[in-house]
């Protein structure tokens, strides 16, 4: 997929087909909640997503098996979308309830919206204030890409299985065990959701994507945890 986005069409027919757009958009597809989790924004993206993949993956697919760990990473990729859809779409739905309460027709709003990229009617800055509008627009035309939400799911198993193995920071090369090293980058994606602070990755990381991810691998281990002793069980 990284290769076809940057060989074909410059990048944009991919990101038109496969990354994950807004429900509400146009350019929507129902595939694009699998598909964008193979999609990376640049070479540096899927670098750093495919050594985190190759070092927690590895160790937990060896445990798991290959089905039960591809079952385990899209379960995660795909909680992770739904989480950050649902963030998503109370910023939006927060934005056209104000609007409405306004006198704005929400089928008028978003045919605006609709209308081109970044569209939107200046009116609507007496309504909303700079960053609600900002988040109003940008959540609308927004796209997520990438397999971080997966891989902090595989994370999470990796901590669950082998909670004392010891792990360090590429600009903090201390040893931590996992049990602390990994709820603690679970914490700061948390942060960065509720305050917009990036720690230590871009500005425009999906945190609550991470959050998703991390949160949907937990809920899947200790479920798996939970009724590894009856039929339920995966063998």
């Amino acid at each position: 997929m990284f290769i076809g986005t940057m060989a074909i069409g410059g990048g944009e027919l991919f990101y038109e087909w496969f990354a994950l757009y807004f429900p509400k958009n146009a350019a929507f597809q129902p595939w694009q909640i699998l598909t964008h989790m193979f999609m990376h924004g640049g070479f540096m993206h899927i670098a750093f997503n495919m050594l985190a993949l190759w070092m927690f993956g590895t160790p937990v697919e060896q445990q798991f098996g290959g089905k039960k760990f591809l079952f385990f990473y899209l379960s995660s990729g795909l909680g992770a979308a739904i989480l950050m859809l649902a963030y998503y779409y109370y910023q939006y739905a927060s934005g056209m309830s104000a609007l409405e309460a306004a006198g704005y027709s929400p089928t008028e709003t978003l045919e605006t919206l609709r209308s081109g990229y970044a569209m939107y009617d200046t009116r609507w800055s007496q309504v909303l204030d700079a960053d609600q509008l900002g988040k109003f627009v940008s959540v609308f035309n927004g796209t997520m890409v990438g397999a971080s939400g997966a891989i902090m799911g595989v994370m999470v198993a990796f901590g669950m299985l082998y909670p004392e193995s010891k792990l360090m920071m590429i600009f903090l090369p201390i040893p931590i065990k996992a049990k602390y090293f990994i709820p603690g980058i679970i914490a700061l994606d948390l942060i960065s959701a509720l305050t917009g602070q990036s720690f230590f990755s871009p500005s425009n990381t999906a945190y609550v994507a991470h959050v998703g991810g991390a949160l949907t691998g937990f809920l899947i281990m200790w479920y798996w945890k939970k009724t590894q002793f009856n039929k339920n069980r995966w063998d």
